[in-house]
């Protein structure tokens, strides 16, 4: 067998490789219901024009959520809290996180303006603690994806659809 036949062959191994680690930790984000249909969703508009599409708005979502955790960390923080606008950063946490498909991040939203709307200022400090737990969870897991999807590129495979 030739070297260059043996190489063609340990790269196209190493390519489906890398495909079935990601389509495995990919299943597993929904398993875990870390990402839903929504997800699958933004996948579909990113195209050969847009290829960083997904990455780009996962990128602002993250940057957004960043925004709004600090703000309600600092309205919860307050001697007399602001409950409006405490639901309003919450509703809109709620929402971006649902735009995308983050499953989790929304359950633990929906359970933060319950306790917004009680005004209760204890259940919001655990749900706020809660929000950031998925929060991080679920940008460490997209992280991680992006980063298995570029190496799948990087050794010359498609993205498995």
């Amino acid at each position: 067998m030739s070297a260059v036949k043996l190489e063609s062959e340990t790269m196209a191994d190493g390519v489906s490789q890398l495909q079935k680690q990601l389509v495995d930790y990919t299943a597993s984000l929904f398993d875990e219901a870390f990402l839903d249909e929504q997800f699958n969703q933004l996948q579909q508009l990113q195209d050969e024009n847009n290829p960083d599409f997904v990455v780009e708005v996962v990128s602002l979502f993250f940057k957004d959520s960043e925004r709004l955790v600090d703000e309600l960390t600092k309205a919860l923080d307050q001697q007399t809290v602001d409950f409006k606008l405490v639901d309003k950063n919450v509703h809109q946490l709620k929402g971006s996180s649902s735009s995308i498909g983050v499953q989790r991040v929304q359950r633990a939203c929906i359970a933060f303006r319950d306790c917004s709307e009680e005004q209760n200022v204890e259940g919001c400090l655990k749900s706020l603690q809660h929000v950031k737990h998925e929060y991080s969870l679920v940008k460490n897991k997209l992280e991680t994806l992006f980063k298995l999807q570029k190496q799948l590129l990087a050794a010359g495979g498609p993205l498995p659809r």
